[in-house]
């Protein structure tokens, strides 16, 4: 396994170059736990993107979360749930990757629902051109069969995600060990990027056979 440093704008440019090359819509998906910067990340490709004439949409995958009725049936600090039930698949695929399929109506939602109000956004939808590129963000969303066109997992290890987390945020952490053994986004994934130190992170290309 080969890995190659790289600095975060040359990070910017390899994950721009996946998605140039494509024609037509495409849905990428940076996947990565919060320290790893994954909606900040998006946001720095969505501006390369535009600067090549391709319109983005970026969406947060914490803007689809399940209302906390059910998010949160099993109580506020459940890892099993939290990997599980926490992001609401149906709505993703309704609202934003189907219509931005090949086949789909174009007409995508930015934002569902608001965690932290309990209520649902109340934005229009956009509408996304024949070449457009939504760029979802946000933790544990590969192994789903949620339907990516390209995929890019930030991979932190267990001691350095744990000494990145939040105190508030450290009970998640069963749930991305979960994730890595149960789901193996890394090799899910069509870049992988070692993000320890996301000022410094490496890649791994994964060659598919």
């Amino acid at each position: 396994m080969r890995i190659t440093p790289v600095s975060p704008d040359l990070l910017v440019e390899e994950i721009t170059d996946l998605v140039a090359g494509r024609a037509g819509r495409v849905r990428l998906a940076l996947d990565g736990p919060p320290p790893s910067g994954p909606v900040a990340l998006a946001e720095r490709v969505a501006v390369q993107l535009r600067a090549l004439g391709r319109a983005v949409l970026v969406v947060a995958a914490t803007d689809f979360l399940r209302p906390a009725s059910v998010r949160l049936e099993y109580g506020r600090e459940d890892p099993d749930e939290f990997l599980e039930g926490w992001l609401d698949e149906a709505g993703l695929r309704r609202e934003v990757l189907g219509p931005a399929g090949p086949d789909g109506s174009g007409r995508v939602l930015p934002r569902l629902w608001d965690a932290a109000t309990d209520r649902a956004y109340r934005d229009g939808y956009t509408e996304l051109p024949a070449d457009g590129v939504v760029v979802l963000a946000g933790a544990l969303l590969l192994g789903r069969g949620l339907p990516f066109d390209v995929s890019v997992h930030l991979r932190m290890s267990s001691a350095a995600l744990a000494r990145s987390l939040a105190d508030g945020e450290q009970w998640t952490l069963p749930a991305y060990d979960r994730y890595d053994v149960e789901r193996d986004p890394a090799a899910a994934a069509d870049l992988l990027v070692l993000a320890d130190h996301p000022d410094r992170p490496a890649i791994r290309r994964v060659e598919r056979r």
